[in-house]
């Protein structure tokens, strides 16, 4: 992800014909590690691989709110596959063994799926807002093809942002230097730009997402006086069905509000070691952000866990999946909502 720390030149203490593959036989705890991380890029794959499926098949997903989950999803697949496996090899091998070019494709893949998942949680909680504060008015506007261009147009500016970050700082010119010295794929970015992707990556989304949820906690409490209120009253049907509604609403606001808090906890950690690290210099700031790091990393295998838990559409759309029933004709007009959403 976006590892914003200053590199120390110290740091290059190997010697620059160091073979990646003229080392010993594994041991046995390689082995293990080896295992547990095959085991965590498994997870994230096809946990999210069927996350994918499932919006995508079945058509009642087709929602604004369910392709942000979307998404999502694609974002924590392809770091299961572009980052967590050479990220957890060199971990346990303590260098880097793929080449100057993929070293460069490898951090530019951190830095922009990592930008693309917190600007996704933040329209997450953004959409939920919407959808609570003016239900009439998000009926009309925030359709799928708005939703569309809303994410094509942050993974786009993610991209090239996260270019122009690595660019400016000398990681593209001078990637076949870093590799070269003692086998390590690391991006060193200056204080300014640091400063500058510490506040628009992370401070700004995360005070977004915390005035957001503070109004969307606020409208519930409004809601649920509400509804007692009707209650004691025995309204009308109509009201009655209106209340459902949004007290539907509320239930996906709280699910929402359960994924961006564990996005909080995976990501405020490692942000906040990094963004000190460029000004206390000690030996072990980048210890603690490769440590920090790893959580980050398991954010996008956690997130499909929290589908599961708390989806009961997810729940539903996994079985039709597993026992292949996606296969029969008109599969994809199952009803996946009958037990809420």
């Amino acid at each position: 992800m976006n590892l914003t720390a200053v590199e120390e030149e110290e740091s290059c203490t190997q010697p620059s014909n160091f073979s990646c593959f003229e080392t010993a036989s594994l041991t046995a705890v390689d082995v293990l590690m080896y295992s547990a991380a095959a085991a965590v890029v498994l997870l994230t794959v096809c946990g999210n691989l069927l996350v994918i499926i499932s919006i995508c098949h079945f058509r009642q997903l087709h929602t604004p709110t369910n392709l942000l989950l979307l998404s999502l999803a694609v974002a924590d697949l392809l770091v299961g596959v572009l980052v967590m496996p050479f990220h957890f090899s060199t971990l346990i091998q303590s260098y880097w063994c793929f080449g100057a070019v993929f070293c460069l494709i490898w951090n530019l893949a951190s830095f922009h799926l990592s930008c693309v998942s917190v600007y996704n949680v933040t329209f997450i909680a953004m959409d939920r807002y919407f959808a609570l504060s003016n239900p009439f008015l998000y009926a009309t506007k925030i359709t799928v093809r708005v939703t569309l261009m809303i994410t094509s147009i942050f993974w786009l500016y993610s991209l090239f942002y996260n270019f122009a970050l690595l660019y400016f700082n000398g990681n593209i010119i001078d990637v076949k230097e870093n590799v070269a010295c003692a086998g390590q794929c690391s991006a060193t970015i200056d204080e300014v730009w640091a400063t500058v992707d510490f506040v628009t990556v992370f401070i700004l989304p995360c005070l977004i997402m915390l005035m957001l949820y503070l109004k969307i906690f606020a409208i519930a409490k409004y809601h649920a006086n509400a509804i007692r209120c009707t209650r004691k009253q025995q309204q009308a049907e109509c009201t009655q069905k209106s209340n459902h509604s949004t007290a539907s609403e509320r239930k996906a606001a709280k699910r929402a509000a359960i994924l961006i808090l564990v996005f909080f906890l995976c990501l405020v950690p490692y942000y906040i070691t990094v963004f000190l690290s460029l000004y206390i210099r000690k030996a072990s700031a980048y210890v603690a952000i490769t440590a920090t790091l790893i959580l980050v990393n398991m954010n996008s295998s956690l997130n499909p866990l929290i589908y599961a838990l708390f989806y009961t559409w997810f729940q539903k759309c996994v079985k039709l999946i597993v026992t292949l029933q996606i296969r029969s004709a008109n599969s994809s007009l199952t009803d996946v909502l009958s037990r809420g959403n």
